[in-house]
């Protein structure tokens, strides 16, 4: 059991209070912990057994929170980022399962946000995408799901266009041997592959190409 004597605002950290207990550093705490402690409140051994615990989930919490601010993750990065934290395993499934009820984690959302923005700035195969959000930690119904719409054709031919804009100066055998390889290289069948560049040779002769 122990008084406490002193809870004092962090000079670095913002919303962040050092706790002290009979004069003692104990341990730091978050606003949200420090709301509900005064000075000259007793603290049990349990209780601060107790605060212990949830700071721990509390600053576990905010780790993810920062993981999460650039943009959306899976519920495995999420574990893989607090595991690096050294966070333990239980109090990472605590995290993932809080901010999955939050809305803030939603790996069907997520499948889908990454197909999106890679047919956006970077077109792939269907099974370029299905790798990538495997090792995303992604259970194979949200993937087949984010997945099941796209047009193979149309995503080559986009992910060829900006490189046969470059390229467009090249004699015909190099153009077709240099972008296929590439679209291959980017997961998409041969036969896919060549019937874009077919395509984007033939816009490469047109005058408007670049329109």
């Amino acid at each position: 059991m122990g008084l406490i004597t002193a809870l004092e605002p962090q000079a670095r950290h913002a919303n962040r209070f050092n706790l002290y207990v009979d004069d003692q550093f104990v341990l730091g705490v978050s606003a949200l912990l420090a709301a509900r402690l005064r000075v000259g409140q007793t603290l049990t051994d349990q209780e601060l057994a107790a605060l212990e615990q949830e700071e721990a989930l509390e600053s576990a919490h905010e780790k993810a929170l920062r993981f999460l601010e650039p943009r959306p993750r899976s519920a495995a990065e999420v574990k893989q980022h607090l595991a690096k934290k050294k966070i333990p395993p239980a109090v990472a499934d605590r995290i993932v399962a809080r901010l999955t009820e939050a809305g803030l984690l939603d790996d069907a959302a997520f499948a889908k946000y990454w197909v999106e923005n890679r047919e956006q700035f970077k077109p792939r195969a269907a099974r370029a995408l299905r790798f990538e959000l495997r090792q995303k930690g992604l259970a194979s119904a949200a993937i087949a799901e984010a997945i099941g719409n796209i047009d193979e054709s149309e995503s080559a031919y986009r992910a060829g266009r900006a490189r046969a804009q470059r390229w467009r100066n090249l004699e015909q055998r190099e153009f077709m041997e240099k972008l296929t390889a590439f679209l291959v290289r980017r997961g998409f069948a041969y036969a896919v592959a060549k019937d874009a560049v077919t395509r984007l040779w033939r816009e490469s002769r047109v005058e408007d190409f670049d329109s």
